[in-house]
């Protein structure tokens, strides 16, 4: 599952990329801000960043040459509003792999990323870290620092869903209508019994998660 990070702080554009390529079978995650983006770019293990130039506290070309200049080799692809010649090429010399200029298609986009991952050497990008943890979905296994634990078939879709949607709040009903499927019958309290048990399998202290976080009134979020 191909990880992207949108760094956009146009609310109206980076909703709209993110619904498109989650609608095309990406795993995305949008932020607005420059600081927080390079922090995420550093940490996370993304197969490409979609890096605005003009945002709050950093600026694109300035979060990109840190990560170049930190060892991250991300692909990465401009997206500006800016059309200048001497922009685009500064913004090629410092690293990024491939430039768009507003406004643009989503399939043009996709073109764009599609033909930069091509250029990227293959590698696994079937799996998920967090902690400890590291999710095959190809294998359908969790590893713990290398070792297999045991989850049922609803607890991985479960764990799936979360981290495909990781950062937002899912009500009963989605995690429901994700896991389970949208014709099945099955109680809130199911939902709770299951992410209970999973809680037990993820969570150093499960009475206290750090990863499956309840919403009061809301439902639950992943934070890996």
């Amino acid at each position: 599952m191909t990880k992207i990070l949108i760094v956009e702080d146009d609310k109206d554009i980076a909703l709209g990329l993110e619904e498109d390529l989650t609608n095309h079978g990406f795993q995305v995650e949008a932020v607005e801000d420059g600081e927080k983006a390079l922090s995420l770019g550093k940490k996370r293990d993304w197969d490409l960043i979609i890096l605005d130039i003009m945002l709050p506290r950093k600026d694109g070309f300035t979060i990109c040459q840190e990560l170049r200049r930190v060892g991250i080799k991300t692909p990465i692809i401009m997206l500006t509003a800016k059309t200048h010649e001497a922009e685009k090429i500064f913004g090629l010399e410092i690293g990024a792999d491939d430039y768009i200029t507003k406004p643009f298609s989503p399939r043009e986009l996709r073109a764009r990323i599609h033909a930069v991952l091509r250029r990227v050497p293959e590698k696994s990008r079937d799996t998920y870290k967090f902690g400890e943890y590291e999710v095959d979905f190809g294998r359908g296994e969790v590893r713990r620092s290398g070792k297999p634990i045991y989850l049922t078939a609803l607890e991985f879709r479960l764990l799936t869903v979360f981290i495909q949607r990781r950062g937002r709040v899912l009500s009963r009903e989605q995690l429901i209508d994700a896991a389970w499927g949208s014709t099945t019958i099955v109680t809130e309290r199911v939902v709770d019994t299951h992410i209970l048990n999973l809680r037990r399998k993820i969570e150093s202290v499960p009475a206290k998660p750090c990863y499956i976080c309840s919403v009061r009134g809301m439902g639950y979020r992943f934070e890996g």
